[in-house]
This record gives structure tokens, sequence and C-alpha cells, in this order.
């Protein structure tokens, strides 16, 4: 009788959050297994936040600082926690939202209707700006002249540039963006394959481009993805004794209003292959993602590796390690008619030992003909 009465009490003691001690658990953290109420999954969430920012100094009193927003979990969930941080920690920030329109219809036109919810709701001032008028070109466009394959690629270099030609519209002294723990270590592991030494030596640094026009900061650097996002999923059985229970995580519990659709050019994104196998992986052991990012923070390039030269772009100023920044090349390629001439290594053109004249197509006529990737001048 005495043992099932100590057996009862223990099972109920295990009930309660591994915290507070005080209120049953509603999840079980991924990266600490820890079994925790809502209440103290609040806390330790932003907490964990704040200390990243203040131990690696992110931010100084009295800065501008433009959040990347796409309308998405990440950069909603960055948005809300950033200004709760800010009022609660006096970190005395003027926050602005920044929003690229890739022009990509049925996905970016729905979110930016998220992203104005947003400042309406968190009282950021709201900035946009889209491909069409930065390089003359859309989403659209593109994937219509180049297909579903490489479309990423022209996504990707241009989004950069007009994210740090937005921050400099705003005349903002940092810009912080969404990338989470999952996306760093996805981002370690890509730069492996390809052999990237240059992106390796610097992808998990909290704080990139501090040589460039404008810092890039990362406060998600250890921030798993499931914590940001809901995420049902059926635990194994807990030693509390209650199966089917649904992790739930920050944006659910705060009802926060984001955008969860995954862009429609982008099923075939090399990056997804790298996704999934950091899932298998964290499925197997909870903590890979942060053991990944521990090993590119440890990385040593040896002092023989020929590193790129930091410069500037001959055409629009923008950083480049080459004559032409990336975005210039491939935006000639386009209005050449040739989308394919700047994708993969540098195999002469702009940036080789020769440049092989074209004749515009027709086609064309409707780009800008001579401008540059951008309308905004660094």
């Amino acid at each position: 009788m005495e043992a099932s009465e100590g057996k009862s009490k223990k099972q109920g003691a295990s009930r309660l959050c591994c915290l507070c001690n005080q209120r049953r658990p509603v999840l079980k953290r991924p990266k600490t297994l820890q079994q925790i109420c809502k209440e103290c999954f609040y806390e330790v969430f932003e907490e964990e936040i704040h200390q990243v920012i203040v131990k690696n100094g992110l931010f100084k009193s009295g800065e501008r600082v433009a959040i990347g927003a796409s309308g998405g979990k990440d950069s909603t969930v960055l948005a809300y926690v950033l200004s709760e941080l800010n009022r609660r920690h006096s970190y005395g920030l003027d926050l602005f939202l920044l929003s690229i329109d890739e022009g990509i219809t049925g996905y970016r036109d729905d979110s930016l209707e998220t992203v104005k919810r947003n400042e309406l709701q968190y009282g950021l001032p709201l900035q946009i700006l889209s491909y069409k008028d930065l390089y003359g070109w859309t989403m659209d466009d593109i994937v219509k002249m180049i297909g579903l394959k490489n479309n990423c690629t022209f996504c990707g270099v241009f989004r950069r540039q007009a994210l740090d030609r937005g921050a400099a519209l705003l005349k903002v002294d940092k810009l912080v963006t969404g990338h989470n723990a999952d996306d760093i270590a996805e981002t370690v592991l890509l730069n492996i394959l390809r052999g990237d030494i240059a992106r390796l030596s610097r992808c998990t640094s909290i704080t990139t481009g501090e040589d460039g026009p404008i810092p890039r900061c990362k406060p998600f650097k250890y921030t798993y993805e499931k914590e940001i996002v809901i995420y049902p999923f059926i635990t194994e059985s807990f030693s509390c004794s209650f199966s089917n229970i649904y992790i739930h995580t920050y944006a659910y519990f705060k009802k926060l209003d984001y955008f969860s659709t995954e862009c429609i050019y982008s099923p075939n994104a090399y990056r997804g292959f790298a996704r999934e196998f950091i899932k298998d992986l964290e499925r197997l052991r909870p903590r890979a993602i942060l053991d990944i990012i521990k090993s590119g923070e440890d990385f040593r390039i040896a002092t023989t590796t020929k590193m790129p030269e930091q410069g500037t772009c001959e055409r629009c100023g923008y950083i480049s390690s080459q004559k032409w920044c990336k975005a210039c090349v491939l935006l000639d390629g386009l209005n050449r008619g040739l989308p394919k001439m700047g994708i993969g290594r540098a195999r002469g053109g702009v940036n080789g030992d020769h440049q092989k004249e074209t004749k515009k197509p027709a086609s064309a006529a409707r780009s800008l003909e001579s401008k540059q990737c951008g309308s905004l001048d660094f």
C-alpha cells in the first residue's frame, strides 16, 4: 500500500514543470529535453535570446536596427521578441521592418499582407523594396526564362543585396535576420559539400558584414526552429505517463500572426536536401544541430589557403571579390537573354579573362537596358 502511494506521489511530481515545479509541462524542449510549462518556456526562450544579444554585444543604445521581415515564422517571432526585449531591457533601439518583394505571385504578395499586419500589431515602421524596382525583373519573369532549376541562385543573390540596399535607404546601423540554429547548421553542411572555404570560415559568425555597408546580426543563432514555430509532434511516452502530447512552441503559444506557406519555386532547392539530412540527425541526437554549429565555429583555415580579396563592384559599387558583383553578372545575363551566364563558378565572361559580346534580344528591351543591379548607390 505504502509502495503504491509512494509511486503515485512520484508520478505526480514528475508531471510538474522541471523548472518551476508548480505547473504541468506542455512541451519537451528539443535541445535540452526538459519538460516545462508554457510560462517557463516564455521566460527561458526570451532570456536565452537576451543573453545572446548581451554576451555578443549585438547592439548599442541609440542604434537604428532593421528587421528583415518576410512574414514567415522566424522573422515574425524575431520582430515580436526583439520589440519586447527592447522595451523590457531598455536597449534604446529604433526598430524598423524591412521587406523584399521578389515578385512571386501567390506567395510573396500574400506574405507581405502578413507583414503589413505585423507593422500595425508591433507598431514598427515598414519599408518594402521590390526586385522589379531594383533590378527591372520579378522572380516570376526569371523563372519563365530559366525554369525551376537554379532560380534560387538568382533569388538568393538579389535578395541579399536588396536587403542591404533597403537598410541603406532606412539609414540603419544594423540589419537583423531570423536565421535560426537549423539554418546555420544547414549552411555549415552546404559549404562543406561545396568546398566553399571562404563562406565556411564566416557562416557561423553571429555578426557578419562588418567590413561591408551594414553589419548583419543573427540573434536566433542558437534557437531551434522547433521552438520558434508550432510543431505538432506526438512525443514518446514520457516518464510522467502522458502520451499524445503536442510540442507547441513560441509562435503558437503567443498566437502570433505569420505566413506559413513554402516558396512555390523552391521544392528542388539544394538546401532542401541538407535540411532533411539535418532533421534526420536531430531525430537521432537532438544536440546534433548545436554540435554542427560548434564544429563550424572551430574550423581553422590553413594559412596557405588563398582567400578572395574584398573589393567593390566596378558597375554598382556593391561589395565584391570580382570586377562585377554576382548580382550584376546575373542581371547582365538576364538582360542579354543568357540567364545561365552567371551561374556556377566564373568561366570567362565579365569576371574572367575575356568577355564575349552578345547582341541583346528584343525580349530584353522591357528591362532597363543599362540598369545596374539596384537603383540605390552605396
